[in-house]
């Protein structure tokens, strides 16, 4: 499907949210998506998710959810980068991402060519923790997290682990990790299992043997095509069946 990209502004409130918009050119009504970035920043890897999710048939926007921090931030792969990436993560907070996701998904509900009945999220590292609080919000329909770290052990800004969340999911929850993670042990992924199954929200959990984090990513070394693949198949299936 063809597409066009924009550089938007999404109104978080107290912020005006940066974001990359990617829609298909077709007349059409489509649903929506959220597409929450890596520690990187909007970055070239993140832009070619929304493309690639928009060529699918959505409406797709990735917010820059450190305006507050960092406005523009948009950086590589280096260890330098990172630990910025890091620095800036640490800086946020849950309430304010659960805003700033909540303004992207009021920005697309805005957008004429957009179905009105649920929007979907996917997220990746720092992002795929930030899905899964989104995962809570009323509109989220389908959501996707990808490497989420510290989903069972931390929220953003501190307080109770964002996993003690779980009751609150609202649609299906699709959660996808490399059994190689040096960021998240299996252990929290068992509990993330466990909780899912436990609140009775519909999920599935992808575990990838000799994958490890940034998986999913073709700019960075831990690629792992095969898994990167696989997982792609599953998001379009999630997305498919509950947003079109």
């Amino acid at each position: 499907m063809d597409i066009q990209t924009d550089q938007v502004k999404v109104d978080g409130g107290d912020v005006q949210i940066d974001s990359y918009l990617a829609t298909p050119t077709e007349a059409g009504s489509f649903p929506g998506v959220v597409v929450i970035q890596e520690v990187f920043g909007v970055n070239d890897h993140i832009r070619d998710v929304t493309r690639r999710i928009a060529r699918e048939g959505y409406v797709a926007v990735a917010p820059a959810i450190y305006q507050r921090q960092a406005p523009g931030f948009e950086v590589g792969y280096s260890e330098e980068e990172l630990e910025l990436g890091r620095k800036y993560k640490n800086q946020t907070k849950a309430s304010e991402l659960l805003n700033d996701i909540q303004a992207a998904i009021n920005y697309l509900k805005n957008q004429p060519q957009v179905k009105q009945d649920g929007v979907g999220c996917i997220g990746f590292c720092f992002g795929g923790h930030v899905a899964y609080l989104a995962a809570t919000l009323p509109d989220t329909k389908a959501t996707a997290t990808l490497y989420g770290a510290g989903i069972a052990t931390n929220t953003p800004g501190g307080g109770e682990p964002t996993i003690n969340l779980t009751p609150k999911i609202k649609g299906t929850i699709y959660a996808f990790f490399g059994t190689e993670d040096p960021l998240i042990p299996q252990e929290d992924v068992e509990q993330i299992e466990a909780a899912l199954l436990e609140h009775e929200i519909p999920h599935m959990v992808f575990r990838y043997r000799g994958a490890s984090h940034g998986f999913f990513c073709d700019q960075r070394a831990s690629y792992n095509q095969a898994a990167a693949e696989d997982a792609w198949e599953k998001v379009k299936q999630l997305f498919s069946k509950e947003l079109k």
